[in-house]
């Protein structure tokens, strides 16, 4: 995918007006992909609003008929979850732990976690716990809560039952900027924060900042193993968490109007009108 050097330039420019010192990563010589460097795998039929991933290939959808599904990756039907309306329209589903999906209503500030069958767990209002402006959030890594509180601007975490685990410090004092995230992943022994504005905010699992990365104007943004994939201006975008490099790909026209893109597994999941396609990207 070619690297989209007005999101350069602009990325230049927002670091200079909020005077933050972190380094731009490197790009790479962009690369263009063609219709010919997909193969389609999989097509799974139906009408959904909504596309997610897990590390083990499985895809989640929300159906026309308000269930959450999920489906392996080739395409056979798993199980279902029917009361996806009960708080309202979902703002998002985390299946980064395969074993306890969340749903999260931000119209109700209530956090639904599902096992892996789809079966109801747990429900939690975050304002039952004075929390009143949540946007990202995320099952930690021992099956508890993170969640960014944006009125106290912390990172904090929380068990199932509610209780306070841990917190951040306030951000404003360690960050000469703010920052109001999107998406909140645990992976590789760290907390990523995306803000698409400010790019990432990275803590230990104390709670303690470890580093930021300029990454601005991403969506569908992942964190895998290796890399953070990230959708911008028509291309996919590739930073390599060991070498600190920004890799770009232009995906295909036929690629280019589509409702959901994820990049996971070597693979590429596309929501389209009347499915999910699946691509092994050659």
């Amino acid at each position: 995918m070619k690297i989209n050097f007005l999101y350069i330039a602009a990325l230049l420019l927002s670091l200079q007006a909020c005077g933050q010192t972190a380094k731009l990563p490197a790009a790479v010589a962009p690369a263009r992909m063609e219709e010919k460097d997909f193969e389609l795998e999989n097509f799974i039929p139906g009408n959904f609003s909504q596309l997610s991933v897990d590390a083990l290939g499985n895809v989640y959808v929300i159906t026309d008929a308000n269930q959450l599904r999920k489906y392996n990756e080739k395409g056979d039907s798993l199980s279902a979850y029917d009361n996806v309306k009960k708080y309202g329209k979902p703002g998002f589903v985390d299946v980064s732990n395969p074993l306890k999906i969340l749903l999260y209503y931000p119209n109700f500030s209530t956090a639904v976690t599902l096992d892996r069958l789809l079966t109801f767990r747990n429900s939690l209002n975050l304002r039952s716990l004075q929390i009143f402006s949540v946007k990202a959030l995320s099952i930690s890594y021992d099956n508890q809560l993170w969640v960014f509180d944006e009125q106290d601007n912390k990172l904090k975490k929380i068990s199932e039952d509610g209780t306070l685990l841990s917190a951040s410090n306030d951000l404003r004092v360690v960050l000469p900027f703010t920052i109001s995230p999107q998406s909140l992943v645990d992976k590789n022994n760290n907390v990523y924060l995306y803000d698409s504005s400010r790019g990432f905010t990275i803590f230990d699992y104390y709670g303690s900042l470890k580093n930021t990365i300029p990454l601005l104007h991403w969506q569908q943004v992942s964190v895998n193993d290796n890399f953070i994939s990230g959708i911008s201006a028509g291309s996919l975008l590739l930073y390599s968490l060991k070498d600190k490099i920004v890799r770009g790909y232009t995906l295909p026209a036929f690629l280019q109007q589509v409702q959901g893109l994820k990049a996971m597994n070597n693979r590429l999941y596309v929501l389209v009108k009347t499915g999910v396609e699946i691509y092994r990207i050659k």
